[in-house]
């Protein structure tokens, strides 16, 4: 199956080195496909919120996501923490971690107090599912690596995650693959693509 981002890796680098602010304020925010949706129902609405977390911390960048369909938000399905490091010039890496007992912070990119009690202690690193990030023309472009992220959902053995990003644009590929390689979750027709909102 053809790659979300296998044209971007034909541009050059970008000069001169983007920022690791630049892309921290490009994933911070409030997102959704809902447009998406509306054009293609093999899709559903879903909202996407990325909040900064520890933002006193100097060894990178951390942030709080929770991703829900748009009709239970209040019940994400997925909820993770992500951290996002510069390796060079154009090089970015975001290591993604689990929260135990996450659930009682649902909500929290909207409520700072409640951020404020979830500490390093609670996270464990998805081992393998790193995405590493490189800045190609207007857009950060990034994947996992191979088969390195072990998943169980349903019949899947592994999982791989595509990312365009940019600014007030994100698209996200994720897939689920048996041991033979073939494809039993995830979109088909290619990654799901959050708008910024309002």
């Amino acid at each position: 199956m053809r790659s979300l981002f296998a044209l971007f890796l034909v541009l050059p680098l970008a000069t001169p080195a983007q920022s690791l602010d630049e892309l921290a304020s490009w994933m911070t925010g409030s997102f959704s496909s809902a447009a998406q949706a509306k054009a293609d129902t093999n899709y559903y609405a879903i909202e996407l919120e990325m909040a900064r977390l520890w933002p006193e911390r100097t060894d990178g960048v951390w942030l709080y996501v929770e991703q829900a369909v748009a009709a239970k938000k209040e019940k994400p399905y997925r909820q993770r923490v992500y951290h996002v490091q510069q390796l060079d010039d154009s090089t970015f890496t975001s290591t993604i971690l689990k929260i135990e007992g996450g659930e009682r912070f649902f909500g929290g990119y909207a409520d700072v107090a409640l951020l404020d009690s979830l500490h390093e202690g609670l996270l464990t690193e998805l081992e393998g599912c790193a995405i590493t990030l490189h800045k190609r023309g207007d857009a950060y472009v990034g994947s996992t690596d191979g088969r390195a992220c072990t998943n169980a959902w349903g019949e899947a053995v592994y999982a791989t995650s595509e990312v365009i990003l940019s600014s007030g644009r994100m698209v996200s590929w994720d897939r689920g693959y048996n041991e033979a390689g073939e494809q039993v979750w995830g979109a088909e027709g290619g990654g799901y693509v959050f708008e910024r909102k309002p």
